[in-house]
């Protein structure tokens, strides 16, 4: 019986030292993850509520695109050529998009790379959205913080009139209707 009781305290030492080192690990994580977030300049994009900067960019098209434009709900998506990720995205966005009430008016999707690159998503996404092709430093880049592609956001005007991000998580999967 002694050797029992024995044991179970030495497993229960050994699940407190356990769960001691686990919560020591998340720590360091969440400290690893923040310094790895001001040293790339913050977050990935803006943010849920924040509003969006000033810009003025013009889609292949030749049409001129502002801010400003943006006031009703409007889908804004930004891809790369060389993003493997926005290669598996992009026929979901253009799904969604295709449904979306308002059409091709309510989508700004931005490329993010060289003509010669991104000749390919522009062709496909030029049917359902406006497009913008800029280079990685470009104004509507600044405008939505934009640093990590993929980045689906739906903008709107707040109860002021300023454009603000209304979600900062687009879930494309599921019918833009429904959303």
């Amino acid at each position: 019986m002694a050797f029992v009781i024995a044991a179970l305290a030495l497993v229960g030492l050994l699940c407190l030292l356990d769960l001691t080192l686990t919560l020591g690990v998340i720590k360091r994580l969440r400290e690893h993850t923040a310094l790895l977030t001001d040293l790339n300049g913050g977050p990935a994009s803006i943010k849920q509520g924040e509003e969006v900067g000033e810009f003025t960019a013009a889609t292949v098209d030749g049409e001129a695109l502002t801010r400003d434009q943006l006031a009703d709900e409007t889908l804004v998506a930004f891809f790369s050529p060389t993003c493997g990720p926005c290669q598996e995205k992009m026929p979901k966005f253009v799904e969604y998009v295709s449904a979306l009430p308002g059409g091709r008016d309510r989508a700004v999707a931005v490329v993010v790379g060289k003509p010669e690159e991104s000749a390919e998503f522009v062709d496909t996404l030029s049917p359902v959205a406006k497009v913008v092709r800029e280079t990685p430093d470009g104004m509507l880049g600044a405008a939505f913080k934009a640093r990590a592609y993929p980045l689906v956001l739906a903008v709107g005007a707040d109860r002021e009139g300023r454009v603000v991000v209304r979600r900062d998580q687009v879930a494309l999967d599921r019918s833009a209707v429904a959303a």
